[in-house]
């Protein structure tokens, strides 16, 4: 492993830092835990019940996603719940499992209410949640909202200043979302040091301003050890910026096979394979650098409730 991975990450807040520990890699799952592959919309009748059985199996964080529309190019509406409102439905629920969001679609919000609205998900939470944040990959939203998708990359920017400056103790802020300045403040603040802000793909932005301004980076999957020149870049802008080391996650839709041996067989954006294979895969995954896995159940062909066991027999314990 590189030597700077013996650096330990910023010490943020209780999801962030129990989520994500530099030179290993945890497991988390994406909401809805869920088996909908025939369909856009899923069940969402047990929800509660399988984010409390992945917190009692040990899984590291669940994933929520910001779909404000029912897009049908798209094909996947996730949770369907606002995440902010269920965030505090699941805090009041949950004890331990980080809670994440990857990631609001920060130009189709206005950040004044994404900051209040996640300051209060992380007090509720005791400090579980680690906030993503993208500029939207989703065109047919931006006309539904009067805003304009070709501006996205500076909404993005300016959002994103915004949600940090209200977590301040003495914010100040004048951008094209608004001007902000004493004695007016917003209230709650976080619970931890700040809101930890991980920013999702490109979000339009240069590399040197994510790697300058997240607390991390949500990447997609990619071909085992196809990650290596891609995350080592990413340490070395880090480094060349004077930043400190800063965690990296991806997603990855799994179908687990009942043969802990079978050989991996594409899927969108994962493989289906057994246990065996999934458990070197995410190890190379670790050994390239990165931190965090959020499993996508979608497609899975075998009842939830029994993969979630067989990973948490299988997989949890090499990582987790």
């Amino acid at each position: 492993m590189p030597d700077e991975t013996t650096i330990p990450f910023p010490q943020i807040n209780r999801g962030y830092n129990a989520t994500f520990t530099n030179g290993r890699l945890s497991v988390g799952l994406v909401v809805p835990i869920a088996q909908y592959g025939q369909s856009a919309v899923p069940d969402m009748t047990p929800h509660l019940d399988r984010v409390l059985l992945a917190e009692t199996l040990g899984f590291k964080a669940v994933w929520l996603r910001d779909v404000p529309f029912n897009v049908p190019s798209f094909g996947d509406v996730g949770q369907m719940f606002d995440p902010f409102a269920y965030l505090g439905y699941l805090a009041a629920g949950t004890s331990e499992i980080a809670l994440g969001v990857a990631s609001v679609i920060l130009p189709l919000r206005h950040p004044a209410h994404v900051a209040k609205a996640a300051a209060t998900a992380d007090i509720l939470s005791d400090g579980r949640l680690i906030l993503g944040v993208a500029s939207g990959d989703r065109p047919e939203e931006y006309p539904a909202m009067n805003v304009d998708f070709d501006t996205r990359a500076d909404a993005f920017r300016e959002g994103f200043d915004y949600i940090r400056a209200m977590g301040t103790t003495a914010p100040q802020v004048d951008n094209l979302y608004g001007t902000v300045d004493a004695p007016i403040d917003m209230l709650p603040k976080p619970a931890g040091a700040r809101l930890p802000l991980l920013v999702t793909g490109s979000s339009r932005q240069a590399p040197d301003w994510i790697a300058h301004n997240s607390d991390g980076w949500i990447t997609y999957p990619r071909p085992g050890v196809a990650h290596d020149p891609v995350l080592h870049d990413w340490r070395t802008r880090l480094e060349g910026l004077g930043q400190p080391p800063k965690p990296v996650l991806q997603p990855l839709y799994i179908d687990l096979a009942d043969d802990p041996d079978a050989a991996p067989r594409p899927i969108h954006l994962g493989f289906c394979a057994g246990h065996r294979v999934l458990v070197r895969y995410l190890q190379q995954l670790e050994e390239s650098g990165v931190n965090h896995v959020a499993l996508n159940l979608r497609f899975s062909s075998t009842p939830i409730e029994t993969v979630l066991d067989r990973l948490a027999e299988h997989i949890l314990p090499a990582f987790n």
